[in-house]
């Protein structure tokens, strides 16, 4: 049961709701698409958190830095239960008062979840309203495929993508532009892309359902890792989907995101089937700051733990060594999470585990927007984020998997696969930050990834 406390200065109003109800009757004006798929076009209240049988307020200011305070003092969580939560709720309104940036960016940005778990195999077209654009697969194929874990999948990252895609509307006050394309080999895709934004230079959600046969090229680079594949008469029918997104902030004090979750299904000579869940959420910011570091990694973390408690501290490590630039030395930015080939303890856990992940995408990412909003910087801080994003165009193209695997997969979107890319970016021979500054100070996290938790 999710309850969700709206906070608006210092009243507090509870109420229940679920994002599919929130969502009727509103739509977009002057949508190219049908009616069918309306789209939100307003902010989302001034402030609001979310309550989960209880009541949590996340506090990255002094009480975050006590260690008087111990773990929870620490981690800036205050958690009451029961009825004695709804009493206790007013008698924090000094503290609401008071709370910093962060704290107000999170209660600000955090949405209804897409669909509540109860509502989760309920009518498909009921579900795909919502949606930014109609999903790749027929609706009716996904009505009578409804139990089937691609139609799951193909569900879950619409929704990942239309509540990204909102959240950043209601930022930046832009639109996204939805470009829908096929693949003649099978299956096709839906990019939103945004550019040149009030807030956002370049921001991009990309969904695709691909079908058909692998490719030699593709199963060798599957081979490689460790996967025995037996094809038939050296055909192997593959499904693959995935939701992906990058945005590149114009204040350098934003940091970039990216996230990907995609799930792949091969079916063997026998008939069998092997499968597997990847995916992960990482953050590259241009400075250090560790209160944005604290919440986007303990939101992740909090996400993993419902699951596992050893998910977050495999995955985090698994993603400094991933997104590793080698022949820089240096990590792309501060990590999150990463994992591949998840084939396990079972699907439905390991599905269940990629739909808690997906759904961090707004909470952890959103209050570290808005936090910095209206920072200042200078022409030299904007000229060290180009150089920045020097380097993840560099990863990008030499080692991310999934880039090679959609430039070796004939009929792909090229431009949606190099929708990763910044609108600018910088290259400045033998580039190197004097000492003491920030931007050595960032170069050294890179070199020497931590521990932010």
């Amino acid at each position: 049961m999710t309850i969700v406390v709206f906070v608006k200065n210092t009243a507090q109003v509870t109420s229940r709701r679920c994002f599919s109800s929130h969502l009727k009757g509103l739509s977009r004006t002057g949508e190219s698409l049908s009616s069918r798929w309306p789209h939100i076009s307003s902010s989302p209240p001034a402030t609001w958190s979310s309550w989960t049988t209880g009541l949590r307020f996340m506090s990255q200011g002094t009480a975050s830095r006590s260690s008087a305070g111990g773990r929870s003092c620490r981690r800036g969580a205050l958690a009451l239960s029961g009825a004695a939560a709804v009493t206790a709720a007013a008698a924090f309104t000094g503290f609401l008062a008071n709370i910093n940036h962060l704290q107000r960016a999170e209660m600000a940005t955090l949405v209804p979840r897409a669909v509540e778990e109860e509502q989760e195999e309920g009518d498909i077209l009921a579900r795909c309203r919502g949606f930014m654009s109609p999903p790749v697969t027929d609706v009716e194929v996904l009505q009578r495929r409804k139990g089937e874990m691609c139609t799951r999948m193909e569900m879950l990252i619409m929704e990942t993508q239309a509540e990204f895609c909102k959240a950043l509307e209601a930022v930046d006050g832009g639109t996204f532009k939805v470009d829908r394309w096929e693949r003649k080999e099978g299956g096709g895709g839906i990019s939103c892309v945004m550019q040149d934004g009030k807030v956002f230079e370049k921001a991009g959600v990309n969904v695709s359902v691909v079908f058909g046969n692998l490719t030699e090229e593709a199963a060798k680079q599957m081979r490689s890792r460790g996967k025995v594949l037996k094809g038939k008469d050296g055909k192997l029918p593959f499904c693959a989907m995935g939701v992906s997104s990058v945005i590149h902030p114009k204040n350098p004090h934003i940091p970039t995101v990216h996230f990907n979750y995609r799930y792949f299904e091969i079916e063997e000579e026998d008939g069998s089937k092997q499968w597997w869940f990847g995916g992960g959420t990482d953050l590259t910011p241009v400075y250090v700051n560790k209160e944005d570091a604290f919440h986007f990694h303990n939101t992740l973390k909090e996400a993993c733990d419902k699951h596992h408690s050893q998910y977050y501290a495999d995955f985090k490590k698994w993603c400094d060594r991933y997104f590793y630039v080698r022949h820089r030395g240096e990590t792309r930015g501060i990590g999150g999470i990463f994992f591949d080939d998840l084939d396990g303890p079972s699907q439905e856990e390991a599905f269940g585990f990629v739909k808690s992940c997906a759904r961090t995408v707004v909470p952890c990412y959103l209050p570290i927007v808005h936090k910095h909003l209206r920072d200042p910087f200078t022409a030299e801080e904007k000229d060290w984020q180009q150089v920045r994003r020097g380097r993840y165009v560099e990863f990008n193209l030499v080692y991310d998997r999934g880039v090679k695997f959609g430039l070796a997969t004939p009929g792909s979107r090229i431009e949606s696969i190099l929708m990763s890319l910044p609108l600018t970016a910088r290259w400045e021979y033998m580039h190197e930050p004097a000492l003491g500054t920030r931007e050595a100070e960032m170069l050294e996290v890179l070199r020497n990834p931590k521990e932010w938790l």
